[in-house]
């Protein structure tokens, strides 16, 4: 076999034995199958079940992620630490998240995903598992092993999303995708409510921590067993030894000439940073807020009062599933009237939840109720882009090139978006203090929340400049293959 020889690349040593091969011939007679394999190699009733372990495993990565945010008063309290600090936890596993990105992405579309995905998640269970043994004297050991848990979490966001797009194609594949998102808000919710109530059962928030790695453990089983690694492109008619691959620094450079992947990752990036600074400081801020009117005692002592995160999470849940079904519904019913439907929905999304996170935050000292009432409706819009966005991405960016551009979404998103958003919000908190009091801890942390709301103004706009280059962008990647070969 040649070195140039392309099924080199995307057939390794370590791709599963049977990946690709047809029927063989026993001298009897071969046995007819019982359900038809689809062009992915994959057949439909597999398809279905491999989306819903992937499921569960994206929703287990969110409940991870939020469950320090969860118990939030009480690390604080355990580390006695400001609010910059307490960002840190975020930023630091966002970072080393989004550094991981790019070599998962390379992987990803040159190697078998399912064992990438094995392997990246073992290793993310083991860390979160350590990360709940930490005393209160190394606070740095808590912000390394928050750090490394982003090597799982890089292994699975960047290649998931991939492996459906290789199992289904046009609204199919949009309903698994949306089906798919549907774990992020769920599991968000999930970390809150688990990580609160194991708080409130063992009376020690090192013991949240220890929820996840062993339902971790079962992902990686159900991935290894279960999980069948699909024919890159070949259920949209374009098997991956017909398309030319190409080099990774070339994909980069295609990418940055796509202009809807490049404004739709941008719009991205705002909802990764508004959703970053609510994931981490809401239920805090809604905690301080309790204390400032007089209705919650604060916290002196473990464990604290998390019946916020309950709520939050429970909010998170709900709107996560509303917004995530609406925001596919709707841009479904807008695709008949214009192709430039999903970033039209996704402007909409944006611009709508701006003015109701910033009546939540303005409300939050006057009524607890109405307060409630503006971040039900605000995360509610803001979800409404998770799936959708996805589905852009897939649409406008050849098979070849996906997880290189997940990857690409993904740093770029983070770096600009969640990695920096918490540290920032604590940071600008802590310099609007002007004394060490119960009022200023609320009033700081509720100015500097305010910065979420414009930055979603500014989401909105980067997905109507989407909406001008849509359509080319779409037509260019569908027909990837006839402009090659026209070039030739």
């Amino acid at each position: 076999m040649s070195l140039t020889d392309v099924s080199a690349d995307t057939t390794p040593f370590f791709s599963d034995d049977n990946e690709g091969e047809g029927p063989t011939d026993n001298g009897v007679g071969s046995p007819q199958p019982e359900e038809e394999e689809s062009a992915s190699g994959v057949s439909d009733r597999r398809a279905k079940v491999i989306v819903v372990v992937l499921c569960y495993i994206n929703l287990l990565n969110y409940m991870d992620r939020f469950t320090v945010a969860g118990v939030l008063p009480d690390i604080e309290q355990f580390f006695s630490i400001s609010d910059g600090k307490s960002g840190l936890l975020q930023t630091v596993f966002i970072c080393s998240y989004m550094i991981l990105a790019p070599l998962f992405g390379y992987l990803g579309d040159r190697y078998n995903r399912k064992y990438i995905m094995c392997v990246g998640i073992f290793f993310w269970s083991l860390v979160t598992l350590a990360s709940s043994f930490i005393g209160k004297e190394h606070f740095w050991a808590l912000l390394l092993t928050r750090g490394l848990v982003g090597v799982g979490e890089a292994s699975y966001s960047t290649i998931a999303p991939t492996i459906i797009a290789d199992l289904f194609v046009k609204e199919m594949r949009t309903n698994m995708l949306s089906i798919f998102y549907f774990a992020i808000p769920v599991g968000s919710g999930l970390g809150y409510i688990v990580g609160s109530k194991v708080n409130d059962v063992a009376g020690d928030w090192h013991w949240a921590l220890r929820v996840t790695p062993s339902l971790g453990l079962l992902a990686v089983i159900l991935l290894f067993f279960v999980v069948q690694e699909p024919k890159r492109g070949a259920i949209e008619a374009r098997p991956e030894h017909t398309l030319h691959r190409t080099s990774w620094m070339t994909d980069i450079k295609a990418l940055c000439r796509n202009p809807s992947f490049v404004l739709s990752t941008f719009g991205f990036t705002t909802v990764a940073f508004v959703t970053g600074s609510l994931a981490l400081w809401a239920p805090a801020f809604l905690f301080r807020a309790g204390v400032f009117t007089g209705e919650k005692q604060p916290c002196l002592k473990a464990p604290c009062d998390n019946s916020d995160s309950v709520l939050f999470g429970i909010i998170t849940v709900v709107t996560g599933i509303l917004g995530v079904t609406s925001g596919v519904q709707v841009s479904k019913k807008l695709r008949t009237r214009t192709p430039r439907a999903d970033p039209l929905v996704c402007a909409a999304g944006l611009l709508l939840a701006a003015p109701f996170l910033y009546l939540s935050i303005m409300f939050a000292q006057a009524s607890t109720v109405a307060t409630y009432v503006f971040i039900f409706l605000g995360e509610t819009f803001l979800s409404m882009n998770w799936a959708v966005v996805a589905d852009i991405l897939l649409y406008v960016v050849i098979p070849t090139r996906r997880s290189t551009a997940e990857a690409f979404q993904i740093v770029l998103s983070h770096l600009l978006g969640d990695a920096v958003s918490p540290y920032l919000i604590g940071v600008v908190s802590d310099s609007i203090k002007k004394s060490d009091s119960y009022m200023w801890d609320f009033r700081s942390l509720q100015m500097s929340l305010l910065l979420c709301s414009f930055v979603a103004v500014v989401g909105g706009a980067f997905f109507l400049a989407t909406a001008l280059f849509i359509e080319k962008d779409r037509h260019l990647a569908e027909n990837y293959n006839l402009v090659i070969s026209g070039q030739s």
